[in-house]
């Protein structure tokens, strides 16, 4: 094991590593701070620390196992199962909280310990024994939520949306005491130094008298029990458990521990350094969500950052091993691209500034929109139509994309607020899940006005929405009119989310009343089209005799049409779900049989036109009552007459 002198030389080392993450820290910070007049404020800079809290304690984590050569891709499902295991220990077994969240951390650390078992004794690679825990994991919290998020209250509540002596928010707080401990673990501890020696050669520290196996079992154990943190941290800050909290996580964790200075290869990594490249990622999404750039762009700049960050870790590597190669810079067409990135950026930074500034000097208000995704059209069109309203209303409409995260969309109500917008439209990626950011918004005088989904409490201006029961059950009447008798397929939504649940409730209450009509198959197929082809095509291998689908939207209804080939809109008829451009165009087509149109892009017109109402202080006197948008079911006879509006 490393003596004294060695382990000095290694926090040098990593204090020297650290200054790269930090210098690229304080330049956002100045750059964001001439851009944006909000950043710098005290309780953006707050919202930021609680926005990094998550991913920070992931990426403590997942820097145990990657100082020690492996990697964890299961820790985003591992927080997921973590967090519904404590809400349904609550909520299902009626433990109190206290022994709930001790069963959550050990669900955590269980996963993580079965993922060591299956790299050690299965000699399973790292990055597949951890996808299969991530699989695992996440079906797992579906299966125990059946689902459907699980509500939390108590201190556990209190721990995501309150404040240690009015001011530091408890998951700022987590997150730096879960720090703390990491740099303890590898600095001052056997196993720490452990970490290192596997890390940097694992067949030297096992002749070195290192016990590789049973340090491995405990570093996937430690980020399991890190994640299961994580998990809990988030369904605090949630007011709820999410079955798909955490997806996609697992990458930022990557990210963070990769900016901050750690090797993929191994042997590299410190907490402090993690801390910093967890600060990054948070205060880039901050600053990119407050100079109001595209949530697509959004994507493509933390990409690039994390793929920078990689870059420099292998031209790291090559300066270890002696490869050292010709000095990057030194290349014309590299130090060019360079340099049109960084004009690039300092002329979209400037015009979001002048943006801003006319909007400030006209007096025009300002709206945020939070969109649950933009990765479906239903939702593309509903931001269409708030953006045409904002333009003729003349007021600044700021748009996000929460890509049904909860916890995505919690942080840019969060962001709105530190800029005192005017008013805030959301979209709800959840009903439950999106209570705390209506009541933080509430405490700051802000109205909302809910879009598409209600909130399941919290007071909101108005819910401007169709009624998705009431579309499921006209769903169902309209299947059962068209089929008559026989086997009938479900293609469901993405579980947990309301949207699924309500239409799903509908449908199924209403085709109940239709004794001749039997659902032989109901499967997720998460809205996603390419997801409902290959499940609509196991269903009609199944059931080669199915009469009718109901699809529980527009793009799981192609995805179906385009499995049935020829049988599509004959011989089986297909009922979509939303109306959008595409859904309608099947049904004039004949392969789709009909559609339930909610009309989108009136619903964000309608949305922006009661948030620009409430910001000019016309509450209506029925505040918090729903806006109803008409859903209809639109055929082929009728087809014509929606589009035109008549």
């Amino acid at each position: 094991m490393p003596d004294d002198g060695v382990s000095a030389q290694r926090r040098t080392a990593a204090l020297g590593r650290a200054a790269g993450p930090l210098g690229g820290l304080v330049v956002l910070v100045v750059l964001l701070a001439l851009l944006s007049p909000d950043f710098l404020t005290a309780n953006n800079l707050l919202n930021v620390g609680v926005q990094a809290s998550v991913v920070a304690v992931l990426a403590f984590g997942m820097t145990f196992v990657i100082v020690s050569g492996g990697i964890d891709l299961s820790v985003g499902s591992v927080a997921g199962l973590a967090g519904i295991v404590t809400g349904w220990a609550v909520a299902g077994a009626g433990l109190p909280l206290w022994l709930a969240v001790p069963l959550g951390l050990a669900a955590g650390a269980a996963a993580g310990l079965v993922s060591g078992v299956l790299v050690t004794a299965g000699r399973v690679p790292p990055f597949i024994a951890t996808l299969a825990m991530l699989s695992v994991a996440r079906g797992l919290a579906l299966v125990i939520a059946d689902g459907r998020p699980i509500s939390v209250g108590g201190w556990l509540g209190e721990l995501g949306s309150g404040e240690l002596f009015g001011f530091l928010p408890y998951p700022v707080l987590v997150m730096v005491v879960i720090g703390l401990l990491t740099a303890l673990v590898l600095r001052r501890t056997y196993a720490g130094r452990a970490m290192y020696a596997i890390g940097g050669n694992a067949e030297a520290a096992r002749l070195s008298g290192i016990k590789v196996t049973r340090q491995k079992l405990l570093i996937y154990a430690l980020s399991g029990l890190f994640a299961a943190v994580a998990g809990i941290l988030l369904t605090a800050r949630l007011a709820s458990a999410q079955p798909e909290a955490g997806t996609g996580y697992e990458l930022d964790a990557i990210a963070a521990v990769v900016i901050g200075g750690a090797s993929l290869a191994g042997g590299v990594g410190s907490a402090l350094g993690t801390f910093l490249g967890a600060l990054v990622l948070a205060v880039l999404r901050n600053g990119l969500n407050l100079l109001d750039v595209s949530a697509f762009w959004q994507q493509v700049v933390i990409g690039a950052v994390i793929a920078a960050a990689v870059l420099f870790d292998t031209l790291r590597q090559r300066r270890r091993t002696g490869r050292r190669g010709p000095p990057p810079l030194r290349s014309p067409a590299l130090r060019r691209g360079l340099a049109a990135v960084v004009a690039l950026v300092v002329v979209a930074g400037g015009w979001a500034v002048y943006q801003r500034q006319q909007g400030a000097e006209d007096g025009r208000l300002e709206i945020a929109l939070s969109v649950s995704t933009l990765n479906n059209p239903f939702f593309v069109d509903l931001r269409a139509g708030a953006e045409q309203e904002a333009a003729r209303l003349g007021v600044d409409l700021n748009v996000t994309d929460a890509g049904e995260d909860a916890s995505r969309q919690a942080d840019a109500v969060q962001n709105a607020i530190a800029r005192d917008v005017d008013a805030i439209v959301v979209n709800p990626v959840d009903s439950d899940a999106v209570v705390p950011s209506v009541e933080a918004a509430e405490r700051a005088g802000i109205p909302v006005v809910a879009v598409d989904r209600a909130p399941s409490s919290g007071t909101v201006v108005t819910t401007v929405a169709s009624d998705n029961v009431e579309g499921g059950r006209l769903a169902a009447r309209e299947l059962a009119r068209l089929v008559g008798s026989g086997p009938v397929a479900v293609l469901e939504g993405q579980p947990g989310t309301s949207a699924a649940r309500e239409r799903g409730r509908g449908f199924t209450e209403e085709i109940a009343r239709f004794p001749g009509i039997e659902v032989v198959a109901s499967q997720p197929a998460d809205f996603d089209r390419t997801r409902a082809l290959n499940v609509m095509q196991n269903i009609a291998q199944a059931h080669p005799d199915v009469r009718g689908v109901f699809a529980a939207n527009d793009e799981m209804a192609l995805g179906a049409i385009k499995a049935l080939g020829d049988r599509a809109g004959d011989q089986v008829k297909v009922v979509g779900f939303d109306g959008t451009p595409e859904g309608l165009d099947a049904v004039g087509a004949g392969t789709a049989t009909a559609t339930v149109a909610q009309q989108p892009k009136l619903l964000g017109r309608a949305a922006v036109e009661q948030a620009v109402r409430a910001a000019r202080g016309e509450v209506p006197a029925d505040a918090g009552t729903t806006t109803s948008i008409p859903v209809q079911v639109v055929t082929r006879n009728n087809l014509e007459a929606f589009r035109t509006g008549r």
